[in-house]
């Protein structure tokens, strides 16, 4: 398992924020991590993916992602991107992405935006915007920085068998109950 920093800032903590991965379930010495070439673990979220509208000017661009060393056994992956620091008692959901064929090791940029492509039978969830695809950071201004961990997980089946209007607390039960391993990054935004 990989070793997390600790981040303090303004007065709330950051366990693993510079963390690139984290095995949960893997075998000893098993590796699964995930990636962004456009982002940094523990860095501000760049502008392209930040949402537009609620006051925000972002380009609201889902970002690449890549990972590799699942487990043996993984049948497909999920990614999923959430915000624990949202003012709804609960988080906030920007982006669900299930059923990714365990061959497929990235998502290109875009990929969660309406132009996208998703790969093999993957799909979209919905998010706590209410609609399917990419919902980027916009936190309450002058709210602390956000954290918005980005997680894929590696899962023992090759289909959740979700309502196509599930919510994002369903389709995280799902994963869960079928979860391998997961590997997880954070990223910040504020405004």
């Amino acid at each position: 398992m990989a070793i997390t920093g600790l981040i303090r800032s303004g007065g709330w903590s950051i366990m693993g924020a510079l963390a690139m991965s984290t095995a949960v379930g893997a075998p000893e010495g098993a590796t699964f991590k995930l990636e962004s070439p456009g982002m940094t673990a523990g860095a501000k979220i760049p502008n392209a993916q930040v949402y537009d509208g609620f006051g925000c000017s972002g380009r609201n661009i889902s970002p690449a992602l890549r990972w590799s060393g699942a487990p043996a056994g993984t049948k497909s992956v999920a990614v999923t991107m959430y915000d624990p620091d949202a003012p709804t008692g609960s988080g906030w959901w920007h982006w669900v992405v299930i059923n990714i064929p365990a061959a497929v090791s990235e998502l290109p940029e875009g990929a969660g935006n309406a132009s996208g492509t998703m790969p093999g039978n993957a799909i979209q969830g919905r998010t706590d915007f209410g609609t399917a695809g990419y919902g980027g950071p916009c936190p309450p201004a002058g709210d602390k920085p956000h954290r918005y961990i980005f997680t894929a997980f590696a899962l023992k089946t090759e289909r959740l068998d979700v309502a196509s209007d599930a919510s994002p607390a369903m389709i995280g039960f799902m994963i869960n109950a079928n979860m391998l391993a997961k590997a997880s990054f954070t990223a910040l935004y504020g405004r």
